[in-house]
């Protein structure tokens, strides 16, 4: 929320700077992330007038103008504005003027007596961009007829004010108004709270507009009144204008600029109708499936019945609490309207205007909660600002109290307060805060009974109260207690290693760490997870983002995307975070599937080069078998075993599934062209997502001497089926009767072009080296032989293997 300093001091005006203010505000749970001033500094520039304005003899662009700056005489300034005209009052810098720098950072612009085309300048016209008011540099600012010749711009537009910026929670909403800041910023200081006094508006027609509340779970108030013969074509004040523009919102049209200008002043959204352009009465109920409505915005939306709307007898006008329709706005011909402001049940109203993909500041502050109290005060308010701007005749007001919230009183332990609190706190210091809140309180012994205002949605348990207590008494005068515990670091044990080590090996292997949102496109998980039924989001902060992820690899691939969309030409990234999957172990008492794991993921893709671009080796695309290296390095001192298998998002024939002790850990593949097609990407990406728990753990060392022997290697080769792979071969080696291999690698694997005799159609011949060692004897050459026929035996029972040549 966004506001002017000076408007803030009108209600409350401590005895303290712009900086102390705002360091008190984000002190107590009002974060000002901004703090600004409305202008840069500049200096001698005043109001002017200007008296003539005569064609540059020297130039077609440029004009000579007769000013009256108040400075006794008349000062001849050249100006090249398109908008100059006689009789006009701007902002003019005399000689000896600074301007702000063109460029921040830069030094100010000094104005000098000059000579422009041989026509003596005694001075500036100025715009609202070289004042650094606007970006607007069409021609000078025109300033208002009735402006003093002579007077400070900065004094006259008041622009030496400061523009806060409040970050806040949203459990204070009775913060989203300069009323409520300067009710907050009473209680903290003791400055008097100046609350304006709303006289209720002169009645002069008894007409009133037929209103029918059909839902009072949707509307526990409903105030309005007719106010006729308005003109709508009225000027907005310029002081409304100013204060609109410093709230950050940019002047509409007097009805709507009022409206607006009543929102930041109290809180309180409401909504103006043309009343001629109402069928019949308004009726406020629940939409009905099919009904449509044309926003204010343009856009045209289907309702259902979750959602609140205000109908009148033929169609739906307004969504309930966020936006009004096209079709009752007010217009340069509209003559008579309805004044509305009602509340608004928060339940009712969040999330609404998400599920359109559109936000308001009207739906902003309903669904965190609206006073009810004040609705009467407030339209009486719009009224007299009505009346005031566009003149018109008032009606009778029509005041509909349903359903308000129910404010229990909420009771406040003092000693449990002092004991949340961490330092000692008096009954009397808690009545002292609760009366500067304006909370009603009961009390006795030891205890504090609170009834909550109207305006306060955020109170219901005791640790509210208790929080309220210390901010306003404030969190600087807690008390600097060291902890009475021991702080004692805790290690893990040597056969664990911490997460945090799985991101520093990832990023010594070339790989960039990214964080992702938990909730991603549905799409991401049909396509790449193979996941029908992801778990549901019941308020997403954006329709897209719907579900929660059982897999990493969509956020990464769209971590891909974004990066090639900015040129990049090697992506290596990866993330360790949290996927959501349903547990098929847990059901509800209806026997649906209730359960859900939140299991850690270690997810990478590699895109582009295998390494960067260096003059000592050639560029070359990275490929499954420099990730499958990644890995095996990942897991190492233990060997993973890849085995080839099909996963959703994977190359079906170059995809693997990683196994890690014998049990499965994850997959490492090619994205699935498919997938590279429908994501737009110029080549495949090499992928894989491992189990994180899987990889934590790693095996002490254990001592072994070395050997004491020699190792004696003998290479045989065999033909197998070309479909027999490598895991299976290495597998039938370690399965052999053989105690003496202490290795077995595959060096050669040959299958000839055409088939000859000695291979035979289908098959290749597979090459091993096999390392004995026999740590306690010498191998002599009839116990190698042995060997390697116990192996050969058990390659050829298990595998069909037979030994070539």
């Amino acid at each position: 929320m966004q506001f002017p300093e000076s408007w803030l001091r009108e209600f409350c005006d401590p005895p303290l700077s712009t900086r102390q203010l705002a360091d008190l505000l984000t002190m107590s749970g009002m974060e000002v992330e901004d703090l600004c001033p409305v202008a840069p500094a500049f200096t001698q520039v005043v109001v002017a007038q200007v008296l003539a304005v005569e064609r540059h003899p020297n130039a077609d662009r440029l004009s000579v103008c007769r000013v009256d700056a108040g400075t006794g005489r008349t000062l001849g300034i050249v100006c090249g504005a398109p908008n100059v005209r006689a009789g006009m009052k701007v902002p003019c810098a005399l000689v000896g003027a600074q301007l702000p720098p063109e460029e921040e950072g830069g030094e100010p612009f000094r104005i000098e007596h000059s000579v422009v085309r041989g026509v003596e300048s005694e001075g500036m016209l100025c715009s609202a961009r070289e004042l650094k008011l606007s970006d607007d540099h069409g021609g000078l600012l025109a300033l208002a007829q009735d402006a003093p010749v002579g007077k400070d711009v900065r004094e006259l537009l008041r622009l030496d004010d400061a523009l806060f910026t409040l970050k806040l929670t949203p459990n204070l909403a009775h913060c989203l108004s300069v009323y409520g800041v300067a009710r907050e910023v009473s209680a903290l200081t003791g400055a008097p709270l100046r609350t304006p006094a709303i006289e209720p508006a002169p009645v002069r027609h008894k007409d009133k507009l037929r209103v029918t509340v059909e839902a009072p779970d949707l509307c526990g108030r409903f105030s309005g009144r007719i106010v006729r013969n308005v003109d709508t074509k009225a000027l907005t004040p310029g002081w409304i204008v100013d204060r609109l523009a410093r709230c950050g919102q940019r002047s509409v049209s007097a009805l709507v600029d009022i409206s607006n200008y009543v929102m930041f002043e109290f809180g309180r959204p409401s909504h103006i109708f043309d009343l001629d352009k109402i069928h019949g009465g308004l009726t406020v109920r629940w939409g009905r499936k099919g009904e449509q409505l044309e926003l204010l915005n343009g856009n045209t939306i289907e309702v259902d019945e979750t959602v609140g709307v205000i109908a009148d007898d033929e169609e739906v006008e307004s969504l309930a609490g966020i936006m009004g329709g096209e079709g009752t706005a007010v217009s340069d011909g509209t003559k008579n309207v309805y004044v509305e402001a009602a509340f608004w049940w928060p339940d009712a109203v969040a999330g609404r205007s998400r599920r359109y993909n559109f936000t308001t500041d009207a739906g902003h502050r309903f669904e965190r909660g609206v006073d009810p109290a004040f609705t009467v005060e407030h339209i009486e308010r719009i009224t007299r600002l009505i009346l005031e701007v566009c003149g018109g005749d008032a009606g009778p007001m029509d005041d509909q109290i349903l359903a308000l919230p129910e404010r229990r009183p909420i009771t406040l332990r003092v000693e449990r307060a002092s004991e949340v609190i961490g330092m000692q706190v008096t009954q009397p210091q808690c009545a002292s805060v609760f009366e500067r809140l304006g909370l009603v309180f009961t009390q006795e012994s030891g205890r504090l009974s609170v009834t909550p205002p109207s305006w306060r949605f955020d109170l219901s348990v005791e640790e509210d109260l208790i929080e309220e207590v210390i901010r306003v008494i404030g969190y600087s005068s807690l008390p600097d207690t060291p902890p009475i515990a021991p702080v004692v670091a805790c290690s893990l044990s040597e056969s664990k290693r911490s997460a945090h080590a799985l991101r520093r090996t990832m990023a010594a292997f070339g790989y960039q760490e990214t964080i992702n949102f938990s909730f991603v496109e549905e799409r991401w998980e049909r396509e790449l997870a193979g996941n029908p039924n992801p778990v549901r989001v019941l308020n997403p902060i954006a329709s897209q983002l719907a579900v929660m992820r059982s897999s990493l690899l969509g956020s990464l691939v769209n971590v891909l995307r974004y990066n090639l969309a900015r040129k990049a030409p090697r992506v290596h990234v990866f993330e360790l975070g949290r996927a959501f999957v349903r547990d098929a172990g847990v059901t509800a008492g209806d026997g649906t599937v209730a359960g859900l794991r939140q299991p850690l993921r270690l997810a990478g893709l590699a895109y582009g080069s295998a390494a960067p671009t260096q003059w000592a080796s050639k560029e070359r695309p990275v490929d499954f078998y420099d990730v499958k290296g990644d890995i095996e390095a990942l897991v190492a001192p233990r060997t993973a075993r890849f085995v080839a298998a099909e996963h959703p998002a994977m190359h079906p024939g170059r995809c693997a599934r990683v196994e890690l002790d014998g049990h499965p850990i994850g997959f490492i593949g090619e994205l699935h062209p498919r997938w590279r097609q429908a994501y737009e990407l110029p080549t495949a990406p090499v992928l894989f997502e491992l189990d994180a728990a899987a990889l934590l753990d790693v095996p002490l060392p254990v001592f072994t001497p070395l050997p004491r022997q020699q190792s004696v290697w003998r290479d045989i080769a065999v033909i197998v089926d070309e479909k027999v792979t490598h895991a299976a071969l290495m597998e039938a080696v370690e399965q052999s009767p053989s105690r003496l291999v202490k290795s077995a690698t595959l060096f050669d694997v040959y299958k000839p072009t055409q088939p000859g005799a000695e291979i035979g159609a289908g098959k290749r011949s597979m090459a091993l080296r096999l390392e004995l060692l026999d740590e306690e004897a010498t191998l002599t050459d009839e116990r190698i032989d042995a060997e390697v026929a116990a192996v050969i035996d058990s390659l050829g029972r298990r595998l069909g293997a037979r030994l070539r040549g």
